[in-house]
């Protein structure tokens, strides 16, 4: 048995985590070398930002932007993404000072709590948080953070995708700051996206599909031809913001800019992936819908690792107005849509 290994229940299991926590090390050989004193200047200009938050955020937004899409110095990324997402200011609110409390110390719904509970397990379990040496108390944080959620917004509830999200978070930072960050990803910046009927991640998924015509049209025309629907490949990315589906510093690297820039940095991610995924050579060995969402569902590491996925998303040739022209056209598809099967 090799040094910093264990045995539990008979099988040999690895006691050394990775930077990220992960006991497998699941994400080793996938992590870029930095230079520790460019590091270490990103931090002092990220402790110097977050100390005129307010100021820059008016001022110099997009200075922020550019720090956020560079990436965030790990020692500082939780703050940052407490300020960036503004759940720093729904706690220092007076109102909210007890909420978290009296939301985890609240019944609950019993079907979302035993839903809650049969997922605890699911949501990485080698990481030494919810798997390893820390299992009872991540899960614990994980329930407590789910079911004060879908206290106080007992109408969406929970929905499994938000499991991820929030263990995430928990990675990260303490619970109630977690519970906050959750707070403002599910009902500011992915509002509708775990209501029932879907009907926000629908709409996303015709958005993504009408850009893609004008990123890869070749790809567009592949994908439509075999009549896959955006549904079918792009709900858990966007459901759960690519936690389940990427390489571990990229996810942090497409956090950093989500929380800065909101949902539009996942319809970059999406395309570079469809993109990337389905070149000529491979879209020729996909004469069915099966096998090309086989590789959409099993994406080549190759085109995941942060080298070349975040360069590839900063520099696709897509704008915010492209984005809000395929919003609008979108919109008025789907009312046209009602219309016709209204007057039916």
């Amino acid at each position: 048995m090799s040094e910093g290994s264990e045995v539990m229940d008979g099988s040999v299991v690895s006691s050394v985590t990775d930077k990220y926590g992960f006991i497998s090390g699941e994400t080793e050989g996938v992590d870029p070398i930095v230079d520790v004193e460019i590091l270490r200047r990103r931090e002092s200009k990220w402790l110097e930002m977050l100390s005129e938050w307010d100021s820059y955020m008016m001022k110099n937004y997009k200075k922020v932007r550019e720090r956020c899409r560079k990436g965030i110095p790990p020692s500082v990324r939780a703050r940052a993404w407490l300020h960036l997402c503004g759940a720093k200011y729904q706690m220092e609110n007076p109102e909210n000072k007890n909420t978290f409390r009296k939301l985890c110390a609240s019944r609950g719904e019993q079907r979302w709590t035993d839903d809650i509970e049969k997922d605890l397990h699911r949501n990485f379990p080698t990481h030494e948080l919810f798997g390893g040496e820390y299992e009872k108390i991540g899960q614990g944080e994980l329930f407590r953070v789910l079911k004060a959620y879908s206290v106080l917004n007992p109408v969406d509830g929970y929905c499994q995708a938000q499991a991820p999200l929030a263990a995430l978070l928990l990675m990260n930072m303490p619970s109630e700051q977690a519970f906050w960050c959750l707070v403002a990803i599910c009902d500011k910046y992915i509002p509708g996206y775990y209501s029932p009927g879907m009907e926000a991640i629908q709409l996303d998924g015709d958005i993504l599909f009408g850009l893609l015509k004008k990123v890869a049209p070749r790809v567009h025309k592949h994908l439509k031809s075999q009549e896959i629907e955006p549904i079918l490949y792009m709900t858990e990315w966007f459901l759960c913001l690519f936690a389940r589906t990427l390489p571990w510093p990229s996810v942090l690297r497409i956090w950093d800019m989500f929380c800065c820039e909101g949902v539009k940095v996942l319809f970059r991610v999406a395309l570079v992936l469809l993109k990337m995924a389905l070149p000529r050579k491979v879209r020729r060995k996909c004469p069915s819908m099966y096998e090309a969402l086989d590789v959409l569902k099993h994406l080549p590491a190759s085109i995941c690792s942060e080298e070349l996925l975040i360069p590839e998303v900063l520099r696709l040739n897509i704008t915010e107005d492209d984005m809000e022209r395929e919003h609008r056209k979108q919109l008025k598809r789907r009312k046209a849509m009602q219309q016709e099967n209204n007057s039916r």
